[in-house]
């Protein structure tokens, strides 16, 4: 942030604004089957996403800046069954501005108000589909203190990842009204954890308060939280975040070490739903290893109470996998697994070229999921890969290729048919040129 005065006039200022943008063609596949008839759970289903960004921010006049951010996608020769499998995902076409803001920034104080991307621990929007999830709010960002960041948010609109929610009710639903086209902005979030598909609740207004620490070297502390008011047009939820990070350099790599602890809890109107649950964690790492990496990251819930991890699709957990996410390892009565390797091909003379490779393993004992029905004892196994290429001919142009097997085992206490083995691939090719 900078307190200087770049344009003299108006027309100054934007005349010397910066446009930006970015033009993608995804391609999303998944396959569900269910071991015990060998019949498709979910269908064998793909879909072909193309989209583009667009962003122009002027120069600052007198501290001032505004910035605007248009999103629209399309989905080309679309079946009927992709139609359904990634209607909450992938499947919408259309437009929406998703940042048009007002930022002021004095010294070491910036003021961002208006439709913006927030990326924080407990608010945080997901660029992992089509649509980058977006806030309408406020944001007051102060840098005074040394070697320490202050942060304080108001939102009252989301806008998600398609139109296809339905805001009414608690539960991740369709609204068969809106159907396939882009998102809106409306007083409804997704409230990432808490179940396996996540949660989606109507909301009133939300506020937060964050602070981050490096004054100490190699050292990162990391505290928030956040009030979302009538939740489900019914209760109040609040959500809190701490977390260490220190790094220790040893000879030619670094040793990383990381805990986290954080939690939600809700008014008693909403104690059906049971999410009053915490979650801790910790994380062991070696990274910059003649271009290898790996980490071990266990994580453990509270027995009785889901967790939310926080609002949007954005927030993550140490043993979250590659493409199913955290929401799984948020539920309650859950110990969560990982283990994670990375290798830059650049040291060896392959420029831009990067992998990972993850295994991760969860088991949830008998819980009550955010709507308040028992479930049954469920193992979760997941195997992830990805490739990542920055083609260093053609600048901008980034290409990568993920997928993940995820096998459940769901063992139900009292009726042995429901006993079942479900196996889940999902595969993700992204391609994206940024200007």
């Amino acid at each position: 942030a900078s307190s200087s005065f770049a344009a003299d006039t108006l027309a100054d200022a934007f005349k010397n604004g910066k446009t930006s943008g970015e033009l993608k063609a995804w391609y999303f596949q998944k396959d569900v089957e269910k071991d015990s008839t060998k019949s498709i759970g979910g269908g064998d289903v793909d879909i072909f996403t193309t989209a583009a960004t667009l962003s122009y921010v002027t120069d600052s006049i007198y501290g001032f800046t505004f910035g605007a951010t248009f999103q629209g996608a399309a989905n080309p020769d679309v079946s009927d069954s992709a139609k359904a499998q990634y209607l909450g995902e992938n499947y919408a076409g259309g437009g929406v501005l998703s940042e048009a803001y007002v930022a002021y920034t004095i010294g070491k104080t910036t003021a961002k108000v208006g439709r913006q991307y927030i990326s924080t621990p407990l608010v945080n929007g997901s660029g992992s589909r089509i649509y980058k999830e977006s806030f309408e709010g406020a944001v007051l960002i102060n840098t005074d203190l040394p070697g320490t960041t202050l942060i304080a948010g108001y939102v009252d609109k989301f806008q998600g990842r398609t139109s296809a929610v339905d805001s009414a009710t608690v539960a991740t639903s369709v609204n068969g009204t809106d159907q396939g086209n882009a998102p809106k902005f409306r007083n409804s979030a997704a409230f990432t954890g808490g179940a396996s598909a996540g949660l989606v609740a109507a909301f009133d207004d939300a506020y937060t308060a964050a602070v981050i620490n490096k004054s100490i070297k190699d050292l990162t502390l990391t505290a928030q939280y956040a009030y979302v008011a009538d939740v489900a047009h019914v209760d109040n939820v609040s959500a809190y975040y701490t977390e260490v990070n220190y790094v220790l350099p040893v000879a030619n790599f670094k040793l990383g070490f990381d805990v986290n602890f954080r939690g939600s809890e809700a008014g008693s109107l909403l104690d059906a739903y049971a999410l009053d649950g915490h979650y801790l964690a910790g994380r062991i790492s070696i990274s910059e290893l003649a271009g290898f990496g790996a980490s071990f990251a266990a994580g453990t819930t509270s027995e009785a109470d889901n967790v939310i991890a926080g609002m949007g699709n954005g927030p993550t957990s140490y043993t979250s996998t590659l493409i199913n996410g955290t929401s799984s390892r948020m539920t309650a009565n859950t110990d969560s697994y990982l283990f994670a390797a990375t290798y830059d091909f650049s040291k060896i003379g392959v420029a831009g070229l990067t992998a990972v490779a993850q295994y991760g393993w969860t088991k949830q004992d008998a819980f009550k999921n955010y709507k308040g029905e028992s479930q049954n004892h469920t193992d979760i196994t997941n195997f992830a890969a990805g490739v990542t290429y920055a083609v260093p001919y053609l600048k901008g142009l980034t290409t990568s290729l993920e997928y993940e097997n995820a096998r459940k085992e769901l063992s139900h206490a009292t009726d042995a048919t429901k006993n079942t083995d479900t196996t889940a691939d999902a595969m993700w090719f992204k391609a994206g040129y940024k200007f």
